[in-house]
């Protein structure tokens, strides 16, 4: 038997003292204030964000903390607990394509500045209990967390509305699309700076829409419904900056465009589009390997999950939401093709332990998997996945649990 690796989250006090401590020690002084974010997990809409379409995540316990001075010039100095040395730049030079981890964190200074926002450079140290590489979105926490002290030490008030807040996630995933050269959508630092404790966030990635109508918070009370949400870090390898993401969000893109539409949302019929066999039909002359309607009908599905999903939730009844949880995988293995066999095995394990739902989270090939257990099954959910990872010759998984929680503050 394997005893499971458990990540627990830090209490903010800890966080904030880590932070502290490590700008005092790398620069002169103290730095002005402690900020956080936290990572996500997406219950489901998988690789519809960038689509038009819905997903449905919660933010995590764990969180990234950043204490951070503003400076007088435009010179950027960083140090993180998880990485050496300092990363320095002027925001002068920051351009798509500046490197290290520092562009995440100088990224969001040059959006704001590039939305007309008085930006200056500064001081700033990192620390986090995101699991990094696992999929739950330890750029976005950074990014967010970045975004919330600059908002705050420059003034600019955006973080006190969920409208600002709107404005800060634009800026946040320009940072990851633009400097970094992550091709994601925005559900990630959607999540980290709009999500509400206690509560899922139903995203509609609709363009033109108001604050309000793109994101609404669904209650998602796991406590009362007797549940869990147990987060799997398998350990495999994860990462946007390669071209497998890209080469999906490409595809997804051509089919939109053969097929005449502005994104694949207006396929989706439970959203009064086109329907899914008649787009089907239209992309076989163009698609003789199947991929492009594979993708298109992943991406179709999902969004009419995510609706059907939320609808449960709202009406109370999260222990029902399970098969839509699972059906996401398996569109996710087999149509969009994201899934590995680590990812594979978690899903597998935890629903024949008992788990009433599970799936692959995040972008996919590699990092984490979710499964919605009753709380008293948790621990017998978590062995049988440490026991089939090792029986199977596999690193050891870690393990966390998922409670909905606060946003960047």
């Amino acid at each position: 038997m394997t005893e499971p690796q458990w990540l627990e989250a830090w209490p903010v006090e800890e966080g904030a003292r880590r932070v502290d401590e490590l700008f005092t020690s790398s620069f002169e002084g103290s730095p002005e204030g402690v900020w956080s974010a936290p990572g996500r997990v997406n219950l489901i809409g998988e690789h519809t964000d960038y689509n038009a379409g819905l997903c449905l995540p919660t933010a995590l316990p764990h969180r990234t903390f950043i204490a951070l001075r503003p400076r007088e010039d435009d010179r950027v100095r960083l140090v993180s607990a998880q990485a050496e040395g300092v990363w320095e730049a002027n925001l002068s030079e920051i351009a798509p394509g500046t490197g290290g981890w520092g562009a995440y964190v100088a990224g969001v200074a040059w959006a704001l500045a590039e939305a007309g926002h008085k930006v200056g450079g500064f001081d700033a140290a990192v620390d986090s209990c995101v699991p990094f590489g696992a999929g739950l979105s330890s750029s976005a926490a950074l990014e967010a967390s970045v975004a919330v002290a600059l908002d705050a030490v420059a003034g600019l008030g955006l973080a006190a509305s969920d409208a600002g807040r709107t404005e800060l996630v634009d800026a946040t995933r320009r940072a990851e699309n633009e400097i970094a050269g992550a091709p994601t959508g925005g559900l990630d630092q959607s999540a980290s700076l709009r999500c509400r404790e206690g509560h899922a966030l139903l995203l509609d990635f609709r363009p033109g829409l108001s604050a309000l109508e793109s994101g609404v918070p669904v209650p998602f009370d796991l406590e009362t419904a007797g549940l869990t949400l147990l987060v799997v870090d398998t350990k495999a390898e994860h990462s946007h900056v390669d071209g497998e993401y890209g080469a999906r969000r490409a595809a997804c893109e051509q089919a939109a465009k053969l097929l005449g539409l502005d994104s694949l949302r207006e396929i989706a019929p439970a959203l009064g589009g086109m329907g899914i066999d008649r787009a089907l039909a239209e992309l076989e002359p163009h698609d003789a390997d199947g991929v492009l309607r594979r993708r298109v009908r992943h991406v179709v599905s999902e969004t009419d999950r995510t609706a059907r999903f939320a609808n449960l939730v709202r009406e109370g009844r999260a222990a029902d939401v399970g098969p839509f949880m699972l059906a996401s995988h398996v569109s996710l293995r087999d149509d969009y093709e994201v899934s590995c066999r680590e990812l594979d095995l978690v899903v597998d394990t935890a629903m024949t332990a008992g788990a009433l739902g599970a799936r692959m989270t995040g972008g996919g090939f590699g990092g984490s998997a979710i499964a919605l257990v009753n709380r008293a099954d948790v621990d017998t959910v978590a062995q049988a996945v440490a026991d089939a990872f090792a029986d199977a010759g596999l690193t050891a998984p870690a393990f966390l649990l998922a409670p909905p929680s606060a946003p960047a503050a």
